[in-house]
């Protein structure tokens, strides 16, 4: 089914943000450019102007996914770790600012809403995304309906502990999130930001000595590039990142037994060099008889899948108030 109508996508993250529209289930182009993170002021104005820019006469809605627990009722980003967001009402404040509807969530649930469908149709009912960028986002379809818990703020997965030392008990959590052993400590973009740079520090030759010789730091892109070019040590450091994913990825399929694990964001681009570890661990984890039927995969629509989902969002979210009003 085609959703009529003409809807504005935002995917806010770490590094940068994505803008796209949706008219009449067609999505365009994405523009994109870095986040403003100077304060939340800058990054409000920010999204304001890339909805602002995008939006035609005819624009029902915005649809905006943001790396932050959120508090979906209002719009309200209750933690922004990657993003000066913290209590800050973005629903009300962009609406009001805007002048059309305006729904906000957490990135990985938009990119799971958007992972779930084929074009606008519902074709996986129970579905867990994981969105490796910056950070590691968590989004969950259980009985074909995104799940956000009691207050809207559930499925933060990549808060799953994976790597803890309890020998000698729980450690003291750390005064900041994300914390030590958690599965985007060990596993997000920056976790291979640290594995690089260490890497080419390490040595003087190879491919990630030639990164780090012609910038001050090298970075989880370099480590990709290099891995799909050939380079062995950077292949080894793509596997690390992905075994480490393994492990988180087995724990969820243990809880859920969803019909797919879906792993997105800007690590995606690494393709099997990432996925192919992840899949031989998780199986290796997971328990026997559950999980029997799940696919683990990377996001059909790649990067895409934020800025797709949080249209669809809008989209959605704009009918079922059309629906209410009408009942």
């Amino acid at each position: 089914m085609t959703l009529p109508g003409h809807f504005v996508g935002v995917d806010v993250g770490g590094t940068k943000v994505a803008v796209a529209t949706l008219d009449e289930g067609q999505l365009s182009d994405s523009v994109v450019m870095p986040t403003r993170k100077g304060s939340s002021q800058e990054l409000v104005d920010q999204l304001a102007g890339a909805v602002e820019n995008a939006r035609t006469d005819r624009t029902q809605a915005a649809g905006i996914g943001v790396p932050a627990a959120i508090e979906f009722a209002t719009g309200t980003a209750k933690s922004g770790v990657n993003v000066p967001l913290h209590g800050v009402p973005l629903r009300n404040l962009l609406g009001e600012r805007l002048g059309i509807a305006v729904f906000v969530d957490n990135d990985a649930n938009v990119a799971a809403l958007a992972e779930a469908h084929d074009g606008e149709r519902l074709v996986t009912r129970h579905l867990v995304m994981l969105t490796v960028g910056t950070g590691v986002g968590g989004g969950l379809i259980l009985d074909g309906r995104v799940y956000r818990g009691l207050t809207g703020a559930g499925a933060e997965l990549g808060h799953i502990l994976i790597g803890l030392d309890l020998q000698r008990g729980a450690p003291a959590p750390a005064a900041r999130f994300p914390q030590p052993g958690s599965l985007e400590a060990l596993a997000a973009g920056t976790a291979l930001d640290h594995l690089g740079d260490a890497a080419a520090r390490a040595r003087s030759d190879g491919a990630l000595a030639s990164a780090l010789a012609r910038r001050a730091h090298v970075t989880g892109v370099d480590v990709v590039e290099a891995a799909h070019a050939g380079d062995e040590e950077a292949i080894g450091l793509v596997r690390l990142v992905g075994e480490r994913l393994g492990i988180g990825i087995a724990s969820l399929i243990n809880v859920f037994d969803p019909e797919e694990v879906v792993v997105g964001g800007g690590m995606s681009s690494a393709g099997d060099l990432l996925l192919e570890p992840a899949r031989a661990v998780a199986r290796g984890y997971v328990l026997p008889g559950v999980g029997e039927h799940t696919t683990i995969r990377l996001a059909r629509h790649g990067v895409r899948a934020g800025v797709y989902g949080a249209a669809l969002l809008a989209a959605q979210e704009s009918a079922a108030a059309v629906h209410a009003a009408a009942s």
